[in-house]
């Protein structure tokens, strides 16, 4: 029985017999948030780590992979720590340093720059240094170097890559940098892990990325199915696939990505196309935000109580691109989900650019904010959007595109809130829906939804903020599970 005590485990200290309990368990809560180096082999794992469990007197325990691979360990071959589930942070400063950490491993590659990193996120380097180290156990540095390796044994692992391309995937200068670091961190050559790398052709990737059970695979799919854009997005069965395209170091990359859910239903196998191997950092980040793979189902179901009852796997559903998903839910304003789908494919094709694809109907880039914002309410208008709707989507893409609005979930969610309320056409419903999906905030609650509201039994805004309450800090799960007891979702 694991004790009470471990569901707080994220915000104490990391005390060896709770650590060790938790690994006697083989508690997946702590995936992704707490690893353990061995010191009779050198090698750290994972909580779900299948491997026999040594002595705790052999046990050291850290917040992070960096923080174990500091101390001198080196990662698991068996449990893979490259391959663990984030976590979804709700308190200020460990969200703060968890943003941090989004951003680092989406520019995997890059050299980090602290203090871009802290102006993004509107903080001092000083005190992110200092939060960072308090919540993973090393600096921003550290942190970016072992995420720079494990993308490396990620890449090594799970493609038939050629080394040197693995190397400058990675972000390394050198084939011959990257062989010393690599051999230097893990006591084996980049060609280890050759041998059991898969036969796969060099236009795909697949990988697989790990999460918190349950999972509610066919209610994702199901509430991402009905809200497909046409030629930006296909469900087909149990599969989701997309359009992609990814700016860094202003280089556009484009191409599409498939997910589906391990036979097993132990993991989530994502394939992306080749061409986005420079960006593929981000495009994992985002596929593991859309998915909501970072979630802990136990911990946000024991504040929902019987809400989540029927449910205990629902996820949020992110967004896979803060403009395109803010551009879908203006559109869906007052209007139903199967119009709002139509406008939005309408937008897409007459906006995107085309890409080439292996799956059919599966073959335009939704449009970017740079582009639309350069666009006329005429031109919006003439797909048969409202104007009051064609002015509100120009006004988005031109806040995005100036730097006043970011949709990104790094961002601070309060000062992005009072963005959009400001915008002509966003109100508290598209704000707060925004904030849920496009923000990735696990608090926010669109009160005056009318499914809501039907699902309370009230109309009245206070009565529905007042039941909410009870669901702090998780109310955006709450509204999830209120929609899935309708027939008809927003």
């Amino acid at each position: 029985m694991v004790p009470e005590q471990l569901r707080y485990l994220g915000a104490m200290d990391l005390d060896p017999d709770i650590c060790y309990t938790a690994w006697r368990a083989r508690d997946a809560r702590f995936d992704g948030r707490l690893f353990m180096g061995v010191e009779t082999t050198g090698i750290y794992c994972r909580p779900v780590c299948p491997s026999r469990l040594p002595r705790p007197e052999h046990c050291h325990f850290f917040a992070s992979a960096a923080a174990a691979e500091s101390a001198g360990f080196r990662p698991c071959l068996r449990c893979r720590p490259e391959t663990a589930p984030g976590f979804a942070a709700v308190d200020s400063p460990a969200r703060l340093a968890r943003a941090a950490a989004s951003l680092i491993e989406e520019g995997v590659g890059d050299e980090l720059d602290l203090p871009a990193v802290a102006a993004k996120l509107a903080v001092t380097p000083r005190h992110l240094r200092r939060v960072f180290r308090e919540e993973f156990g090393v600096a921003p540095f550290e942190y970016a170097q072992t995420q720079r390796l494990l993308h490396a044994k990620r890449l090594l692992t799970d493609t038939a890559l050629p080394i040197v391309d693995v190397a400058f995937a990675a972000g390394f200068g050198s084939l011959r940098g990257f062989q010393s670091a690599f051999t230097r961190h893990y006591s084996l050559a980049p060609s280890g892990f050759r041998r059991s790398a898969p036969a796969a052709a060099r236009d795909e990737l697949s990988f697989r990325l790990s999460f918190r059970p349950p999972l509610d695979w066919m209610a994702l799919i199901g509430f991402l199915a009905r809200r497909t854009i046409d030629g930006v997005e296909v469900v087909d069965g149990t599969t989701y696939l997309r359009t992609v395209r990814i700016l860094r170091l202003r280089a556009s990359h484009t191409g599409w990505l498939s997910a589906t859910l391990d036979p097993a239903g132990t993991h989530v196998r994502v394939t992306v196309s080749g061409s986005l191997l420079p960006a593929l950092p981000a495009v994992l980040q985002r596929a593991k935000r859309l998915f909501d793979l970072a979630a802990d189902p136990e911990e946000i179901a024991a504040r929902l109580g019987p809400l989540a009852t029927q449910a205990p796997g629902l996820r949020l559903p992110g967004a896979f691109d803060g403009f395109e998903m803010a551009v879908r839910a203006i559109l869906g304003q007052q209007v139903t989900v199967k119009a709002a789908r139509t406008l939005a494919g309408r937008f897409a094709r007459a906006f995107g650019d085309t890409v080439v694809t292996t799956t059919p109907g599966l073959q335009v880039l939704f449009p970017p904010a740079s582009l639309v914002a350069g666009l006329t309410v005429d031109a919006i208008a003439s797909l048969g959007i409202v104007s009051a709707r064609a002015r509100a989507i120009l006004a988005l893409a031109r806040a995005i595109d100036e730097g006043t609005l970011s949709l990104d979930p790094v961002a601070d969610a309060d000062a992005q809130l009072a963005c959009l309320r400001a915008l002509p056409g966003i109100g508290e419903w598209t704000a707060q829906y925004l904030a849920m999906r496009a923000l990735g905030c696990p608090d926010a609650f669109p009160h005056t939804d009318y499914g809501v509201r039907k699902a309370l039994g009230t109309k009245a805004d206070r009565e529905v903020l007042a039941i909410a309450e009870a669901w702090r800090p998780w109310r955006a799960y709450a509204v999830m599970h209120l929609w899935r007891s309708l027939a008809e979702t927003p």
